[in-house]
């Protein structure tokens, strides 16, 4: 009988973008159980209720993830225009829906990029990463930012975007199509990454749905379920289709990523060509009384925002529940029986957010 042995991962690690620390059980080089321990990049962001008002909250909100954060100042500004009855005008809501989808696609080329680096194919890795530049450079033009963009407020946006550099976007979104394309092919024909991607790491469906895996990870699965079809924003005057996969392993989960990344290009394309006229944003007056939920389809999978006012500047409670959060218990159930040196590998395939995991 072979003795088992302990041995820590991360929280760093040359593969791993995030500082994640797992406890691996091992019977020689065999996984036989993991234990996640998170907690190493904590920063009280829920507590901060006590100290910023709701409006400046909008500010700290972004700042839970870097890859995330239009989504998550987008997802708690929409659930204080609940609280507070505010119809944002029909533009801002089309923007809104733009710049998450733009959100969406550089999130999964940064990570079919880092992916791609962990499996040993750096030039990949440069190519995803070069296409994912052309997207930041948008963001930044119609923004002003790359990772924090600050155009979110309750009641629209702080800022419009001019018609004629939409149409230039959708001219540059349609090159990345094409660059795209050519990624694709070697993600999902190169038999050197098939090797390395299939049949591993796998998640049956009944898991998925015991655990409560979300996003990607849930629909590499075969679970159908995407909170984009709730219709929030501008999501409910746009055509999209769900991509899901029923295998459940690496290739699944990096297949479904692909796919999405050409759906966000087409919805894209939709807000540019149905966006209307008007101002982006309404005058907003008083103080926030009653509590609200909001979930919506982050990049990672569902984000959930629960937010309850009384009727002050200062909120009682703001919770927010990251994907990752949701998949991390998935995640270590797909590690069991890996070998040790693939264990980067399988992690990696979930696309890990422990800085947003750890508010």
């Amino acid at each position: 009988m072979s003795k088992q042995s302990v041995i820590p991962f991360g929280p760093q690690h040359p593969v791993l973008p995030e500082p994640i620390h797992l406890d691996l059980v091992l019977e020689d080089e065999t996984v036989v159980e993991a234990v996640p321990s998170i907690g190493f990049v904590h920063r009280g962001l829920e507590e901060l209720v006590r100290k910023k008002d709701f409006n400046e909250l909008v500010y700290v909100v972004e700042r839970t993830c870097g890859i995330c954060s239009f989504m998550h100042g987008m997802g708690y500004c929409e659930s204080m225009e609940r609280i507070m009855n505010v119809t944002v005008p029909r533009r801002a809501a089309y923007l809104r829906t733009m710049w998450a989808e733009m959100s969406r696609v550089h999130s999964h080329l940064l990570w079919l990029g880092l992916y791609a680096d962990a499996f040993g194919y750096e030039n990949l890795f440069y190519q995803c990463w070069r296409i994912r530049e052309k997207v930041l450079d948008m963001f930044e033009a119609s923004t002003g930012g790359r990772c924090i963009f600050s155009v979110n407020k309750i009641g629209g946006l702080l800022k419009d975007v001019p018609d004629d550099m939409l149409k230039g976007f959708k001219i540059s979104f349609e090159d990345i199509r094409k660059e795209v394309k050519v990624i694709a092919d070697t993600f999902l024909q190169d038999l050197t990454v098939n090797k390395r991607l299939r049949g591993v790491a796998i998640l049956t469906k009944e898991q998925a749905l015991e655990m409560g895996a979300v996003g990607p990870f849930a629909r590499g699965s075969g679970v159908e379920i995407d909170l984009r079809e709730t219709g929030y924003s501008a999501y409910d005057e746009l055509e999209f289709k769900m991509c899901t996969e029923k295998d459940g392993d690496a290739y699944a989960r990096t297949k479904v990523r692909i796919d999405e990344i050409f759906v966000a290009l087409d919805l894209i394309n939709q807000c540019i060509d149905k966006i209307p006229a008007g101002e982006v944003a309404v005058v907003v007056k008083g103080n926030p009384s009653g509590e609200y939920l909001m979930r919506l389809e982050q990049p990672r999978g569902e984000g959930t925002y629960y937010l309850k006012a009384n009727g002050t500047r200062y909120l009682d409670r703001l919770r927010l529940r990251t994907p990752t959060f949701a998949n991390i218990q998935p995640m270590v159930s797909i590690l069991k029986g890996a070998q040790v040196s693939d264990v980067a590998l399988y992690v990696l395939s979930i696309d890990p957010c422990i800085s947003c995991t750890e508010r």
